[in-house]
């Protein structure tokens, strides 16, 4: 049995289907120098702030295949990613819809392997984790402080806002 089985027909299976909320997708990584930095890049966009290596899933797409997808547009690297460190609802900010923010953990690739797309970054640096608050927006930096802490293959964390929900 099929969820359109519920439906007398697939007409009104689409309308109701249509009618539901959106939620938008996104997936970066947390990568961790062997010195302990969290890396962060600057976009070459917008404002031109500093964020986490990643970005919007596209359709059909799942939040894995985003992540190792964006890594490699941004930074040129295939990365091998280690395990879900956290996943983040995020609430809507208009004109944002809510959100669904996925952090894997990656393993750190070699600097020298490292290409920004033009298009996209302009620098990366690894950041005291102490610093993400100073660097990010607040929602940002809780979602990587936490990200941070979990351990590679002991995740996910569930949060909400940036802010954990259980524990």
């Amino acid at each position: 049995m099929s969820e359109l089985d519920d439906f007398s027909d697939d007409a009104q299976a689409a309308a109701f289907y249509a009618s539901l909320p959106a939620t938008r997708g996104a997936s970066g990584a947390v990568i961790c120098s062997e010195q302990g930095g969290v890396m962060l890049v600057r976009r070459a966009y917008g404002a031109r702030n500093w964020g986490v290596p990643g970005g919007i899933m596209e359709s059909g797409e799942s939040p894995v295949a985003a992540c190792r997808r964006e890594l490699y547009e941004e930074l040129g690297v295939h990365a091998r990613i280690l395990g879900p460190a956290v996943v983040d609802w995020v609430p809507a900010r208009p004109p944002r819809t809510a959100a669904l923010q996925w952090l894997f953990h990656a393993a750190a690739p070699e600097a020298s392997q490292i290409r920004l797309q033009a298009e996209e970054l302009t620098e990366w640096a690894w950041v005291d984790p102490a610093d993400l608050h100073s660097l990010l927006p607040a929602h940002t930096a809780r979602r990587m402080a936490a990200a941070s802490e979990v351990v590679p293959g002991r995740g996910p964390v569930y949060l909400e806002d940036g802010r954990p929900v259980f524990g």
